[in-house]
């Protein structure tokens, strides 16, 4: 069925996401984050003013879901009508902590290639347990008990 033929009661029980689905199924063609919010915002008669309210967060569920892709050129497609050297890997803190994971991995491996001397990491270990050896743990109770 036609988005444009389906009632409005029946596209308000869709996510944003199923209908951004929905649209891409229909237009044949990727198309930009703006355009795809505003044919929402027009399909569920919303106030103009939901747009600039809701922009980010629709961008970010886009990107969230693994059936679109952003495309090089800064629009929205279907993934299942792409290859993955098309596809914009849109960056996350965790895939930035995971490269740094693994660059220092690299150099760790580095470090067990090349000969070094023992005694250097020797005497920081000893360093640092004669500075913690006076170090106290308490439990959050008696924390309390003490203020």
């Amino acid at each position: 069925m036609s988005l444009k033929k389906m009632k409005k009661e029946d596209l308000e029980l869709l996510s944003n996401k199923d209908i951004t689905c929905l649209i891409l199924e229909e237009s044949k063609k990727s198309i930009n984050t703006a355009d795809l919010f505003r044919k929402i915002i027009e399909l569920l008669e919303l106030p103009a003013s939901v747009f600039e309210n809701k922009i980010a967060d629709y961008y970010t569920a886009l990107a969230t879901d693994k059936r679109f892709i952003l495309l090089k050129d800064g629009t929205w497609d279907l993934r299942s009508r792409h290859t993955s050297d098309k596809v914009i890997k849109v960056s996350d803190e965790e895939d930035e902590e995971e490269e740094e994971v693994e660059e220092k991995e690299e150099t760790d491996d580095e470090i067990e290639e090349d000969e070094f001397d023992d005694s250097e990491t020797d005497e920081y270990d000893d360093d640092t347990n004669e500075e913690l050896k006076d170090l106290v743990i308490i439990d959050e109770d008696e924390l309390e008990l003490e203020q």
